[in-house]
């Protein structure tokens, strides 16, 4: 059961692209999205669980979690949305390449050369994907390209963060993430309005709603699902198999036609993959609390 929960968790985040282009075909911007749904769920979560609000107060560093957790969200579900879906799914998992850099950098962990390894076989892996045909330098070629890159940064700096606040309250913990969304998903999606580049979300259609309530249980449902199968498995099974939302998002965004495959993306999102399991079998804690708490 906690590997089934954990599979759940990664299929409604490999197929999170799809309910999104549907709402942004009915006017709502990608971020906009995310800031009304987890606004919903913070509101929602704060009512059930008033006690958790007491741990942000306690522990200051929640706010610095929050807005960790909120880029990573904001980038992810805008990439997704926008670009090709295993582009942006693979380059968000590089998380052996900013865990060793953040945890030398923030930590004063100095990199084993085991993780050196890693962190050259995940950069192997980008080269190959990001070099297309048409480009002379592997590097990011559009704006999706640079925000899944930006969200899996935020991702391993909101688990950084995270070995900080291991002893503060779980539920303290995810209500700081959920404020976080909807905190910068707001600022962006009205800056964005502002400036002309996002959509005002008086402009979309009726048809939004349903799907977006679709997206926001799901969300809910899959992080209840994380905390599940994170809290009974070790650390290393949990990495492995929430690498399971690569291949939701490749098979079903190539079947439906938001991706390509080719030779060339399959070698690189191998060495990628590749390094991400490595790196999780690489680490030593005694729980997936760290893990399962990040993913909101």
């Amino acid at each position: 059961m906690p590997a089934l929960a954990l599979i759940f968790n990664a299929f409604v985040w490999g197929l999170s692209w799809f309910p999104f282009r549907h709402i942004e075909g009915h006017g709502l911007h990608p971020v906009w999205t995310t800031c009304l749904i987890y606004l919903a769920i913070t509101i929602v979560m704060g009512i059930v669980r008033r006690h958790a609000w007491k741990g942000l107060a306690a522990y200051p560093m929640l706010a610095v979690l929050g807005l960790a957790a909120g880029f990573t969200n904001v980038g992810f579900n805008w990439a997704v949305t926008q670009g090709d879906v295993v582009r942006v799914v693979l380059l968000f998992y590089l998380m052996p390449l900013w865990s060793v850099l953040l945890g030398w950098l923030l930590l004063g962990e100095r990199p084993t050369g085991g993780a050196l390894a890693r962190v050259a076989l995940a950069l192997t892996g980008v080269v190959v994907v990001l070099k297309t045909p048409g480009t002379d330098w592997p590097v990011p070629s559009s704006l999706p390209d640079w925000l899944g890159l930006a969200a899996g940064f935020g991702f391993a700096v909101t688990n950084i963060v995270l070995r900080h606040l291991r002893h503060a309250p779980g539920e303290s913990r995810a209500l700081a993430m959920f404020c976080g969304c909807t905190f910068v998903a707001g600022m962006a999606a009205l800056g964005g309005s502002a400036l002309g580049v996002i959509a005002s979300p008086l402009q979309a259609s009726p048809g939004w709603f349903g799907w977006a309530v679709l997206l926001g249980t799901g969300f809910v449902i899959a992080n209840v699902c994380l905390q599940y199968g994170a809290a009974r498995l070790a650390a290393s099974a949990t990495s492995v198999i929430m690498l399971s939302e690569v291949l939701f998002a490749s098979v079903s965004s190539v079947a439906l036609g938001a991706s390509t495959m080719d030779l060339r993306i399959l070698t690189g999102g191998a060495l990628i993959v590749l390094g991400a399991v490595w790196a999780a079998f690489a680490r030593t804690p005694a729980r997936g609390d760290d893990r399962a708490s990040a993913s909101t």
